[in-house]
């Protein structure tokens, strides 16, 4: 038999109430009946505060719409934290909830319409226009030009692609005295030097770069002076007298001049952050102030200075120092023109100012054309001019370096008109460390 009273599904709409007169004791009276739920004060309505079904929203009666959202009259005519206890307008947002007319949620659908997305890309996309604009006058307006490439008679004809001079000075220009302590440079050095001297050639047709080491001590005819040691070109008029030198003993018309000095390669390497050389061997050096470990390290500014003038700690002196300046430039230059240094500004701005101000170019140079030596010097062919006597003893010079001339005509004139070169005149850059 059941527990329950006969009658008891009565007593939700006006049947038999509880003996004790209370409607809230029967938990059935809150359910509502098939017309809605039974109104307060009749039989059968819950009684105030009496537990039971939650009150249920209104119909959406008289919608409104704004910002895109149907919105209730409840919504819009309810002040923020006015609804009834438990009620939906009783929330901390006001407004239903939605974030109502004014809101946070109004505002941050205003930020997120189309039209001002766009509006704040193009600003962005404007402004970074102007500043990169802006960046490369600045860097180009740096650049020390010089009146270097000049006609002359008998200067070459153009040919095939683009020829670069660099030249690496022992220019002390903007080293302090302590600085020319630490970097073993000497003190109070007249004139000016050259012990880096490369021919950069690239081609017209596609084909990779050549980067040609001429060895300081080659013994070449120098206008109006004889013969002499290529480098005596550089001390005896500067960097015109040693283009036309270059142009006269090569066949090939230079037409960028590209030279950086101490200083500025210096700060070059220590803006990008060091370089890492791999050494078989330890290196010690006291006239370059090197000391480097073997094994794999990166060279700070200092220790790249001491790297590349290093020769005395190899049999064969200036040819292995040429080598180790063409591996060492390659990988300067690939480190440059790194998604790692070119998207860092700290890195990139640094080290484009530091070699900005310290480079001296022919006035026809521009940045733009820096920028592509510099990708062009990432990974190109290396070699140095065919040598037919390393010691060649000279009457007026000492010791000099002696072209083996038909090799070297060869070379260069493969380069004048773009053909690949012979596999027995590229030596590569082998490490002397």
């Amino acid at each position: 038999m059941s527990e329950w009273p006969d009658d008891w599904f009565r007593r939700g709409s006006g049947g038999a109430q509880p003996q004790d007169g209370s409607a809230a004791s029967d938990p059935t009276v809150q359910v509502p009946g098939p017309g809605g739920a039974v109104p307060a004060g009749q039989a059968g309505a819950p009684a105030p505060g009496s537990p039971g079904w939650p009150q249920q929203p209104p119909l959406y009666s008289a919608q409104q719409a704004h910002g895109g959202r149907v919105r209730t009259a409840r919504q819009v005519g309810t002040p923020p934290g006015t609804g009834a206890p438990g009620s939906p307008d009783a929330t901390p947002g006001g407004y239903g909830g939605y974030g109502g007319y004014g809101g946070y949620g109004g505002r941050r659908r205003a930020w997120l319409r189309p039209r001002r997305i766009l509006a704040i890309v193009a600003v962005l996309i404007a402004l970074l226009l102007i500043g990169t604009v802006g960046t490369y006058f600045y860097l180009n307006s740096k650049l020390t030009r010089q009146n270097v490439l000049v006609d002359y008679p008998g200067r070459p004809a153009q040919g095939a692609g683009q020829n670069w001079l660099i030249a690496g000075s022992d220019s002390r220009q903007g080293l302090t005295a302590a600085q020319e302590r630490r970097l073993s440079t000497g003190f109070d050095v007249s004139g000016h030097r050259s012990d880096t001297i490369m021919l950069l050639h690239i081609p017209a047709n596609g084909g990779r770069p050549v980067l040609i080491s001429l060895p300081r001590d080659s013994y070449v005819p120098i206008p109006g002076n004889g013969y002499n040691k290529i480098n005596a070109a550089f001390a005896i008029g500067g960097p015109k007298l040693l283009a036309e030198t270059v142009q006269n003993v090569t066949g090939l018309r230079i037409d960028h001049y590209m030279e950086i000095g101490f200083g500025g390669f210096v700060g070059v390497v220590n803006a990008v952050g060091g370089v890492q050389m791999c050494l078989k061997h330890p290196l010690h050096d006291v006239a370059s102030g090197l000391n480097l470990k073997a094994g794999c390290q990166t060279l700070d500014g200092a220790q790249a200075l001491g790297y590349v003038r290093d020769r005395h700690s190899f049999a064969d002196q200036d040819l292995q120092r040429v080598q180790d300046q063409r591996a060492f430039l390659k990988a300067l230059l690939h480190k440059v023109t790194s998604p790692g240094v070119m998207l860092n500004p700290f890195a990139a701005l640094p080290a484009a100012d530091g070699a900005a101000s310290t480079l001296t170019v022919d006035q026809g140079t521009s940045l733009y054309q820096l920028i592509q030596v510099a990708f062009a010097l990432r990974d190109p062919i290396t070699t140095t001019v065919p040598i037919a006597n390393p010691n060649y003893l000279t009457s007026n010079a000492g010791d000099a370096v002696l072209w083996n001339r038909q090799a070297a005509l060869e070379l260069f004139r493969d380069l004048r008109t773009d053909h690949p070169l012979p596999k027995q005149l590229v030596t590569g850059s082998g490490l002397g460390g």
